[in-house]
């Protein structure tokens, strides 16, 4: 069979190096004139890091990445440890597969590396997808029209595709914006960080963990925002000099002085999706952010596409042109349950860390140490075990 995947981000060029795996002819389209990935660190959990491995690219993978031995929750004010949950060997043990921290555009080069170029289309927007009984079509900006058995549009949180199926459907604002950057480690030798954090404050939290095999400290400075300037979608929008330590005055000493050595600092407004009820019509699914955008707070925006990935894959292995929609069918079935409870997850996630301070504060403390206690690894980790080709598997 033929498909057509738009977009090639993290899960465009994940869906296209597993729809090749299941035996069909894939062509990816991309607006931009070359692969790139703008960003900066990203966690994949062990859910994410065993499709990986199907798709033979988890030692090129963790080659580049960091590998945290625990994840140490801790307080604003002074970096009290709240508590630890289990990664690193016992982690990959108890799932299978590693936990590994890395740089966004290291994840995309092995990914888009594995994609041969014959089967790649750059520097073309599509401005129209359509269907017929017989097969799915993708109009670009030059006025072709390129035809397939299905199509899948990977294209993001703003993605056009998800209008034509399913009509005006805007991207949500959080109601929380982020600052980011990167450090050599070199320049924060000295201030005995964890290497991998995560801060908790009222209406902020901050977050740390090394990438690309510990010569780099990714961070990200979360707060509650309401304003324009703040609510701005971009990669490549910069803080004003040192906005972030007014936004975090009086925090611990050690975030102040990251956020004072962290020289270029990168501010994002952070949105999500609202849920759907279905991503498919006839032969056109939705996968990935355009499906499910949700907020980082769990960290399994990417991981979630990388299933949605495998999953399509497996699901249409065998098929033929006329069992495409009921494929698509199968596919959205094992996935959106899922993906839903991951982003409600996630949002429920960022209102738990940004608490004020008092007597809400410490019972979530409190129910978070005795958790760790008697369980070792992250509540999320529950999902990591199941095999999403499983079919069997609970949601």
């Amino acid at each position: 069979m033929k498909a057509i995947v738009v977009g090639a981000g993290i899960g465009g060029l994940a869906a296209t190096l597993s729809l090749r795996r299941a035996g069909h002819e894939v062509t990816l389209v991309e607006q931009t004139s070359r692969f790139t990935d703008v960003g900066a660190g990203i966690q994949l959990a062990p859910n994410a890091t065993r499709v990986l491995r199907r798709l033979d690219l988890l030692d090129a993978v963790a080659a580049q990445a960091a590998r945290p031995s625990h994840v140490s929750f801790r307080t604003w004010s002074n970096g009290a440890e709240i508590c630890r949950y289990t990664l690193g060997r016992e982690a990959e043990d108890e799932f299978g597969a590693p936990y590994l921290l890395l740089h966004r555009a290291d994840l995309h080069d092995a990914l888009a590396t594995a994609v041969p170029s014959r089967s790649v289309r750059l520097n073309t927007t599509v401005v129209g997808i359509d269907q017929d009984d017989e097969a799915a079509h993708v109009t670009t900006a030059r006025g072709e029209r390129l035809s397939a058995d299905l199509v899948v549009a990977a294209d993001g949180i703003r993605s056009a595709a998800r209008q034509w199926l399913f009509g005006a459907d805007e991207a949500v604002f959080s109601k929380t914006a982020a600052y980011r950057a990167l450090l050599p480690a070199a320049e924060v030798a000295d201030l005995d960080l964890p290497e991998l954090a995560a801060w908790l404050g009222p209406h902020r939290h901050f977050v740390h963990y090394w990438v690309r095999r510990g010569e780099l400290l990714n961070v990200v400075a979360v707060f509650t925002a309401e304003g324009a300037e703040a609510a701005q979608e971009s990669w490549t929008a910069r803080a004003e000099p040192g906005e972030q330590l007014r936004e975090f005055e009086g925090w611990d000493s050690r975030v102040l002085s990251v956020l004072e050595r962290a020289g270029q600092v990168f501010r994002y407004g952070i949105y999500t999706r609202a849920p759907l009820e279905r991503w498919n019509v006839g032969r056109v699914t939705l996968l990935g952010d355009s499906a499910h955008a949700m907020a980082p707070f769990q960290a399994q925006g990417a991981a979630q596409a990388i299933l949605d990935a495998a999953v399509l894959g497996d699901a249409l292995a065998g098929a033929t042109p006329a069992e495409v929609p009921d494929a698509l069918d199968r596919y959205v079935r094992r996935r959106l349950s899922t993906a839903t409870s991951m982003q409600a997850g996630a949002a429920r996630a960022g209102e738990e860390f940004h608490l004020p301070d008092g007597p809400e504060a410490q019972a979530r403390n409190a129910r978070m140490s005795a958790y760790a206690a008697e369980h070792g690894f992250l509540p999320q980790a529950t999902a990591w075990a199941a095999d999403v080709l499983d079919e069997q598997a609970p949601p």
